[in-house]
């Protein structure tokens, strides 16, 4: 339930508070003076798109905030948790009793034949709807600005948060209906879903079993598609698979071997240099051949024994001594290294270049057809050998495949069919009750036929067409709503829709946006009284014009223009006693003041007291 939304700078609207409540709550004011923007502001708190035309002139930003008392254990305070925000628990007690208190029959009929409103015959449940019992309730802060630039920003329960958030809490909080729900409610698959609304918990159940067996069915017959449409290009890709293993298996490449080739092709290239500047270096160090010269290893020994003789008068030369022992046996070791690698080399040469080039030349047409490298060679190898399984193993596949898709097929075959018994008995209950609430809203004569056609062809919601029918008067054809109904006659409908599903589906707020328009008279007040009798169980805000809907509503706010400034300017007052009643003769008459305007109000008042 919402208790109270705050606007600033939104339309016509420089700042509001709308104290809202339980109940029935209507909302009426001058023609431009901005009632619609009550509804805006609940559609961008609800995650509506926002656009820059919503920020009044002159304003940088529009803000929206709405409080809503929710369940602090439900699933919308969940999600709100999910998102990083809070709830905050308010109170203990009962949570806003449902009709069902009220008394009416288990299958949630009056005596009159008429669902009472807000009464589950299935069970099923919005959060914090329908759902009578004990538990703490808790308040959530909603919030959502948006700049004259059009950047949107959403704040729920005191964290920001993606607008998205936002939808998918007003899926289980509020459900809005406009003008606009009349052209939705001529098409057939809004008509179904109405329908797979008033079904109830168990036909839920028996549709998601369906569309979890289509989606099966379709998931094997697309794949069995993909192997008979692509058999011919995947006996091409088999055969090149085992091509490249062939290839590839032969040369037995290793990770790594294109830089040890490398490194190998090198030295054989250059072994006579490399020979000669090792030999050079080894006599540099240790040789009898150096033209009468000492060489290092000689030259370091001299030096040490020279030291040697003397250390023993000053022992400053005995680190020295040290560095020069500990060089001749490096220097020596050196020679003795290179002596190994001259060895070494020796053993190099003769055919071995051929065989490391050749190598190397066949590693990179390798790399050339399945690398770049051969590490990505290994590893397209590794991958081929279970592909090319895959592949041989096609036909195998396509006739494990044609098996599957014939028993899943079978399936949703007989899923389908159960869906559609379960909708066509649906659709006479829903028949019924709605034409027992069309007489209730002055039509009297009126009826509405819901008819299933079972189709052949499946789809993702079953085979069937639902066809909405009105035979408005007795005797008359049913007709499709499109062609059989008026403008005023679609807004009955509709409510008398909404009141039935109430019983399957609660809904904690309805919101009507002058669905009323193209009635007048006793149709309208039996609207009100409708609208009255459906706020027994839910929360129930009205934009009308209608003195006769207003009549009716336990809450009444006015939103006032004031076009006096150079911007018009307009407010939200809450209206009761003679303001009240003021109001009420304006909206029948034109004029607030006028004697019979305002006797005609309190007839209407007291009418909608002693009737609701």
């Amino acid at each position: 339930m919402i208790d109270e939304i705050t606007i600033r700078d939104l339309g016509v609207i420089a700042e509001a508070v709308l104290p809202l409540g339980p109940g029935f709550t209507a909302v009426t004011g001058e023609t431009g003076a901005g009632k619609t923007m009550v509804v805006q502001a609940l559609g961008l708190l609800m995650g509506e798109r926002a656009v820059a035309g919503q920020v009044r002139v002159g304003s940088a930003q529009t803000w929206v905030e709405g409080r809503w008392r929710v369940p602090l254990d439900g699933v919308v305070a969940d999600r709100v948790r999910d998102a990083g925000g809070e709830v905050e628990p308010i109170e203990p007690g009962p949570i806003e009793p449902g009709p069902s208190e009220t008394g009416p029959s288990e299958s949630g009929a009056t005596e009159t034949g008429a669902i009472e409103p807000g009464v589950s015959t299935s069970g099923a449940s919005r959060d914090g709807a329908g759902s009578p019992g004990r538990g703490v309730l808790a308040e959530l802060i909603l919030s959502r600005s948006v700049s004259g630039e059009g950047r949107s920003r959403a704040i729920v329960g005191g964290r920001s948060a993606p607008v998205g958030v936002l939808g998918e809490l007003g899926e289980s909080l509020v459900v809005v209906h406009g003008q606009s729900d009349q052209l939705r409610l001529r098409s057939s698959t809004e008509q179904r879903s109405a329908l797979d609304r008033f079904a109830g918990r168990a036909f839920r159940e028996s549709l998601d079993g369906y569309e979890d067996a289509f989606r099966s069915w379709q998931a094997l017959r697309d794949e069995l598609e993909t192997l008979v449409t692509q058999r011919e290009a995947r006996i091409r890709e088999a055969e090149a698979l085992r091509v490249a293993v062939t290839e590839i298996d032969a040369l037995a490449p290793v990770a790594g071997e294109e830089e040890s080739l490398a490194e190998r092709a090198s030295r054989l290239t250059n072994l006579e240099d490399l020979r000669l500047a090792a030999a050079s270096a080894r006599e540099s160090i240790s040789s009898n051949e150096l033209d009468g010269r000492a060489d290092t290893v000689g030259l370091l020994d001299s030096a040490l024994r020279q030291l040697e003789r003397v250390v023993a008068h000053d022992g400053a030369l005995q680190p020295i001594v040290e560095s020069l022992a500990s060089a001749s046996f490096l220097v020596a070791e050196i020679s003795t290294q290179l002596s190994s690698y001259l060895a070494e080399l020796d053993t190099d040469g003769g055919t071995e270049l051929d065989e490391v080039q050749d190598r190397r030349a066949a590693l990179s047409v390798l790399a050339r057809k399945y690398g770049p490298t051969i590490d990505d060679v290994i590893v397209y190898f590794e991958s081929a050998g279970p592909r090319l399984i895959e592949l041989d193993n096609d036909s195998d596949r396509i006739e494990e495949l044609t098996d599957a898709v014939a028993d899943a097929l079978g399936l949703a075959e007989t899923l389908a069919a159960d869906v559609s018994d379960a909708r066509i008995e649906a659709a006479g209950r829903l028949s019924g009750l709605v034409s027992d609430e069309l007489r209730a809203l002055a039509m009297g004569g009126s009826r509405l036929v819901v008819e299933v056609l079972p189709g052949t062809e499946l789809t993702p919601t079953g085979r069937d067409t639902v066809h909405f029918l009105l035979a408005s008067h007795a005797g008359a054809e049913p007709r499709p709503l499109g062609r059989g109904a008026s403008g005023g006659e679609l807004s009955r409908i509709m409510l008398a829709i909404e009141v039935v599903l109430a019983a399957t589906d609660p809904v904690p707020t309805f919101v009507f946006d002058e669905v009323d328009a193209g009635v007048g008279g006793a149709s309208a007040i039996e609207i009100g009284r409708r609208l009255a009798q459906l706020a027994r169980g839910s929360q129930v805000i009205v934009v009308t014009h209608l003195a006769q809907v207003a009549a009716f509503a336990t809450n009444h706010l006015s939103v006032v223009k004031d076009s006096e400034g150079a911007v018009t300017e307009s407010s939200v007052k809450q209206l009761t006693g003679e303001d009240r009643v003021a109001e009420m003769a304006r909206l029948l008459s034109g004029l607030p003041d006028s004697e019979s305007g305002l006797a005609h109000a309190r007839e209407l008042i007291e009418l909608a007291a002693t009737g609701r």
